[in-house]
């Protein structure tokens, strides 16, 4: 089978329904769709064993926040890439901010123990079945996610910053 994007997206769909694979368009030439965190673990787990896709590298894992979506207001990226085909695709998964709760990659990548705790750490998603869900560049006593759009982008208490050294 050839990885085109459309022939990726038929063997998803026909594999997992039209209801739990989703938003599909291709940015840059990158499939990029949206499914729902009930469906993470097998969808993955099939793009990773599937004979034909062999998508067996994560390569970044990122949270975004959207404020403005009520109900949806993180998102987790996914980008995978098949080194065999060179072929890659995005996953994106929203959960509410009331629960920043996703299931754990890393029985399935290695590599997503430190994105997932970057993510825990700067976004507040929580990996069931991570085995080390701690802070990882913050300090353990810091009681928020700082990249949260929460939070003004300069600190307003600053003294050692001239608006004329900013061009303001």
């Amino acid at each position: 089978m050839e990885l085109t994007n459309e022939n990726v997206l038929g063997k998803l769909i026909a594999q997992f329904g039209e209801e739990n694979i989703f938003d599909a368009y291709d940015p840059d030439g990158i499939m990029t769709f949206t499914t729902n965190r009930e469906n993470i673990i097998a969808l993955i787990q099939y793009l990773y064993d599937d004979k034909d896709l062999q998508v067996q590298f994560l390569t970044t894992m990122a949270g975004i926040h959207f404020p403005d979506h009520k109900g949806r207001e993180l998102c987790m990226m996914y980008q995978l890439h098949s080194l065999r085909h060179n072929y890659r695709l995005r996953i994106k998964v929203f959960v509410p901010i009331a629960d920043p709760v996703l299931p754990t990659l890393t029985n399935i990548y290695a590599t997503a123990n430190w994105m997932e705790r970057e993510a825990y750490d700067f976004y507040g998603f929580i990996f069931t079945g991570h085995p080390n869900l701690i802070r990882i560049l913050n300090i353990e006593e810091m009681e928020y996610h700082p990249m949260l759009k929460q939070y003004p982008l300069e600190d307003q208490t600053r003294e050692d910053k001239i608006d004329t050294y900013f061009g303001r």
